[in-house]
């Protein structure tokens, strides 16, 4: 009995070693992934807000999303993804939703209009975009700064893409110098020795998304910037130097962490999805010649795809973050799924894919 029982075990493995696995479900492409991820922004029906008095606005992070949904629907050719995009724009406008601008975090809503016109020559958006861009320097300090200059490296991004934006749309210097010598300065003062950026001067952390905020808004500002102009060199130094930081740092299923030296820190979704989307960019440019810098990114773009949940929501997110000098307080915060934070940096990192 023992015998016909070792046969019948040896005959069922050999059967199993010749049945093939079960395949495997393919990972999305950027185009497939991003149209998922548009999918679920264009289907909220609130508009998130930004409410800290006297600013009241649609939050930089709906904007933000806004901006990359319509530019991924523009290189794959969705019309229907732009007109949505547009029509929500529209929805803000018709139900009168407040912007007071004349704050660095309200202003930053002109991506979205400026990037509409880029899709469908909507002068109205053109219009609407510029005003928030040229109100952004209506006021400048005596170094030529906008006034809403605060020195937050969120500021790199919220400055550099909305000025950039008024160039690709106008294709008029001073915006394209705004963004330049507006970033240049603040790598100049923030940069730490190591490549990465405090949450700030009383935050001496290298908060993941503070720097995602960083790496994507000099990635904006390089992806249009001449070598010839004055600023270029500093910006590119600068981002080199913060790059070669992050690929030392990146976790070996090509995630990076909510601080980002901190190996015990737990892996977090936004700050990779602007990271990568910052290395692609400077490939593409020519700026990151190392094969590493494609390997990182295409693992980075692997690792969120896999987390990415079936209805477009990217999990991991840490929740809104202010500054502390208590290391544990950034260890220690909630993360959210679907958070803008974290759409929006995955729907500009699917379309920096696209791009050629």
């Amino acid at each position: 009995m023992r015998k016909l029982s070792i046969l019948v075990a040896a005959c069922t493995v050999m059967l199993a070693s010749c049945v093939s696995p079960a395949p495997q479900a393919p990972a999305m492409g950027p185009a497939e992934t991003g149209r998922l991820v548009a999918e679920e922004y264009l289907s909220r029906a609130d508009i998130m807000m930004y409410d800290v008095p006297p600013v009241l606005a649609p939050h930089y992070a709906d904007a933000a999303a806004a901006y990359g949904a319509a530019k991924l629907g523009g290189l794959i050719g969705d019309e229907e993804i732009v007109a949505r995009v547009a029509a929500r724009h529209q929805r803000i406008l018709d139900e009168n939703i407040p912007n007071t601008a004349n704050h660095v975090d309200a202003n930053v809503y002109g991506v979205w209009p400026l990037e509409i016109y880029l899709q469908t020559g909507d002068l109205a958006a053109l219009d609407f975009g510029l005003r928030l861009a040229d109100g952004q320097w209506e006021e400048t300090r005596a170094d030529g700064l906008t006034a809403q200059t605060r020195f937050w490296i969120d500021d790199v991004w919220m400055v550099g893409a909305l000025q950039v934006q008024a160039w690709r749309a106008t294709g008029e210097r001073p915006y394209l110098d705004h963004a330049a010598y507006q970033v240049a300065d603040y790598v100049r003062r923030l940069q730490q020795e190591n490549g990465l950026f405090h949450h700030g001067p009383e935050a001496p952390f290298y908060w993941g998304r503070g720097n995602g905020w960083v790496a994507a808004g000099l990635a904006e500002v390089l992806s249009e910037l001449p070598e010839d102009h004055p600023a270029f060199e500093d910006i590119r130094d600068g981002y080199l130097k913060m790059m070669a930081a992050l690929l030392e740092h990146q976790a070996p299923d090509g995630m990076w962490r909510q601080l980002v030296d901190h190996p015990e820190a737990w892996e977090e979704s936004s700050g990779t999805a602007m990271f990568g989307f910052a290395m692609r960019v400077g490939v593409k440019r020519g700026l990151l010649t190392d094969p590493a810098y494609t390997d990182a990114y295409e693992r980075a773009w692997a690792a969120l795809t896999a987390r990415l949940e079936p209805d477009g929501k990217l999990p991991g997110v840490c929740i809104g973050t202010g500054q502390s000098q208590d290391v544990q307080y950034y260890l220690d915060r909630p993360t959210i799924s679907g958070d803008l934070h974290g759409q929006a940096p995955m729907l500009w990192f699917a379309a920096a894919l696209l791009e050629e």
